[in-house]
């Protein structure tokens, strides 16, 4: 688990070629490099990765010009454990 963009770009960038993450759980508002910018440097890294995006914020916004951008997901904080399993089960099955 990354505690800021910065931290979930260099992870990702080192993972790469050999172990690619299954998804990206990207939250908006993060540390250091916020969610919009890190999405766009992990689809420059692995333009395949996917991204599950969430927010406590509108979705109106920033969370739907990254939606427009091709992210994979969304969810509304708050949220149960159901709903994110299910968020998460619809972008993994994603083709």
């Amino acid at each position: 688990m990354a505690r800021s963009g910065k931290e979930a770009i260099e992870i990702v960038s080192k993972a790469l070629p050999s172990s690619t993450p299954d998804l990206v759980i990207l939250d908006m508002i993060m540390t250091v490099v916020g969610g919009g910018e890190t999405y766009d440097k992990l689809k420059e890294i692995d333009p395949n990765i996917k991204i599950l995006l969430s927010s406590g914020y509108s979705i109106n916004g920033q969370v739907t010009e990254i939606r427009k951008r091709g992210c994979d997901g969304f969810i509304q904080k708050p949220f149960t454990m159901r709903e994110l399993f299910k968020a998460i089960r619809e972008v993994l099955d994603k083709e």
